[in-house]
């Protein structure tokens, strides 16, 4: 056994080299965590009703955020793939094209600012929730053209496996983040107290700072000899078309993913606020563990991407299985942590406007669904490998085929159904919702080794399979 381990620790594609690369994406999705636990953490403090509006609000904004993310962000894979087929000076042009792709993204964001009031009436929460929530999503959602350039131009090197960069940037940003959340949220240095707005204000600073980092780093006269990040900042109709017939269908699975889950806690918020607060607190706790695990989906889509650039999918059946036993690792121990410690957890959440038994029944939901998110949690593991392995290989299609496929059957029809048989519960909506989580793993893991995706050529250059 301990020969096996040393094995796959030193062996290429082995843990030391996802490590390598993974590390320092977790560690960004640790500081991405930061920034929403402290947010989150903040609200809950500053007021109830401000904890019960952030995660619809933030949500809806994320529906529209990550969908065109999809498009953008899949510029990292193009980037692998041409690294991996020692093409370099392709990879400049590959990175404007999701810089065109960003700014076209940012117009788009900024033109809902007029539909947030009647999105938010559809939800039926109460009427001053509902101001708080128009309020946070027109701040983040005007803002988060800063995250879709981020995404952009973090892969430049996530793409390349240099992954350092990226790290510092969004530690940087979370520091940044950090105490203006508290300054703005609660007033102070001259600041007045904007409450969730200011929330939102600390995060479009926080990303525009990580921005402004990144593109101070990649547009240097050394990148531009080697990758032509200057030189090929031109619009290319086929570099282009490319990106959309791949992002695209990643955009169309961030999508169904995000809408669900916003649609999921609409429905919760039915039940009331406390159902809705404690919702939102256990998915804040959630983050905790999902966040940093997408830096091994992001590690893995780039050194698959890189391995199929080769025309080596049998190295990236290597790296996927290896970097499936370390989010198994990763998930197991976070789970136990908030398994053993849901209470302390929630109590860590309670609002300051509420008195220790007004706080009694949100408490008691939330432990209950802590319990339903250690267990979907650790069966999660496969999905986010398996899904960022088919993302790097090109079979973003696949992927949104099982998305659609469960979310209609596991988690919407479930809870229409209970909904129609009149025994609708916060319980039963929960239960859907981890139903489903355990079906996309399975589904992942059945489409990854149907090896259909051995076959697909994301970039002109890479060689025929097996023959890197």
């Amino acid at each position: 056994m301990f020969r096996s381990f040393r094995d796959r620790w030193k062996a290429p594609q082995g843990y030391a080299e996802i490590l390598r690369v993974g590390l320092p994406l977790v560690a960004s999705m640790a500081s991405s965590t930061v920034m929403q636990f402290t947010d989150r953490l903040f609200l809950s403090r500053f007021s109830v009703d401000a904890i019960a509006a952030a995660l619809p609000a933030s949500m809806a904004s994320l529906t529209l955020l990550l969908t065109l993310m999809g498009v953008c962000g899949y510029t990292s894979v193009l980037i692998a793939q041409y690294t991996g087929s020692r093409a370099p000076h392709r990879v400049g042009s590959a990175l404007w094209q999701g810089i065109w792709s960003a700014l076209a993204g940012s117009l788009i964001l900024c033109a809902t600012w007029g539909m947030a009031e009647p999105l938010f009436a559809l939800a039926g929460h109460a009427p001053h929730v509902q101001e708080l929530e128009v309020d946070y999503f027109r701040v983040i959602t005007a803002g988060s053209g800063f995250a879709l350039f981020g995404s952009v131009l973090s892969g430049f090197y996530s793409g390349r496996g240099q992954t350092r960069p990226v790290m510092v940037a969004n530690m940087a940003a979370a520091v940044i983040n950090v105490p203006l959340d508290y300054v703005l949220i609660f007033g102070g240095f001259g600041f007045p107290s904007l409450g969730i707005t200011g929330a939102g204000i600390a995060t479009v600073i926080g990303w525009l700072f990580s921005t402004i980092i990144l593109s101070c780093l990649i547009f240097t006269r050394k990148h531009d000899l080697m990758f032509h990040v200057r030189s090929s900042w031109r619009f290319e109709w086929d570099m282009f078309r490319r990106l959309l017939r791949y992002g695209l269908p990643s955009s169309a699975n961030f999508f169904v993913d995000i809408v669900g889950i916003t649609w999921f806690s609409f429905e919760v918020g039915s039940f009331g606020t406390i159902a809705l607060a404690a919702s939102n607190i256990a998915f804040s706790i959630n983050s905790l563990i999902f966040l940093p695990t997408l830096g091994l989906n992001i590690a893995v889509s780039s050194l698959v991407g890189q391995a199929m650039g080769r025309g080596s999918p049998q190295e990236a059946e290597t790296v996927t299985w290896n970097a499936l036993h370390l989010a198994l690792v990763y998930m197991l121990s976070l789970c136990a942590i908030i398994a053993l410690s849901a209470g302390p957890l929630m109590d860590f959440f309670a609002p300051g406007d509420m008195t220790p038994e007004q706080f009694a029944p949100v408490r008691a939901l939330g432990i209950t669904l802590l319990y339903f998110v250690t267990i979907y949690s650790l069966i999660d593991a496969g999905s986010i490998i398996y899904f960022g392995a088919l993302k790097g290989a090109g079979d973003t299609l696949g992927v949104m085929m099982i998305l659609v496929g469960c979310m209609a059957s596991f988690l919407v029809l479930p809870i229409l159904y209970m909904k129609y048989r009149g025994t609708p519960s916060v319980h039963g909506y929960w239960i859907a919702l981890t139903v489903y989580i355990i079906m996309l793993a399975a589904s992942a893991t059945l489409r990854f080794y149907r090896r259909r995706w051995h076959t697909i050529r994301v970039v002109e250059t890479a060689p025929p399979s097996g023959q890197g």
